[in-house]
């Protein structure tokens, strides 16, 4: 009885193990998947109020925008769209307030280690 419960030990081990992996590979998908939303919904603003993502040309027409704050309805929709874009990239990169998967991810080699690995590669600009 000794022996079977030895090796019944691991096994329990691994199956909370593997179960601890899928919970950081939910977290991180959801909050990848959020971040993505966020840096769509960014894009598309910029696109409705400005009606190109060109930087130069996106510079030249928000140099435009009038200083007076009676009219700043184009101002208002560069700033949720800044905002936007923010929240994407900070959920993508894992920063600060959206790096809450990134903690869970250290569960061992699941699919939101390569995460890390990619995340961390194109932030030291390797890739």
């Amino acid at each position: 009885m000794g022996r079977r419960r030895a090796l019944l030990v691991p096994a329990d081990w691994v199956l909370v193990h593997q179960t601890l992996a899928a919970d950081a590979g939910k977290k991180a998908f959801i909050v990848k998947t959020a971040s993505g939303l966020g840096f769509i919904l960014g894009m598309l603003a910029l696109f409705w109020a400005f009606g190109t993502l060109d930087f130069q040309e996106l510079a030249s027409k928000v140099a435009l925008l009038p200083a007076d704050p009676a009219s700043m309805a184009g101002a208002t929709v560069l700033t949720g769209a800044t905002l936007l874009l923010f929240l994407g990239a900070t959920g993508k990169s894992a920063q600060l307030p959206l790096y809450v998967w990134l903690p869970d991810a250290m569960e061992g080699p699941t699919p939101v280690s390569a995460l890390i690995h990619a995340a961390t590669m194109v932030t030291a600009a390797c890739t």
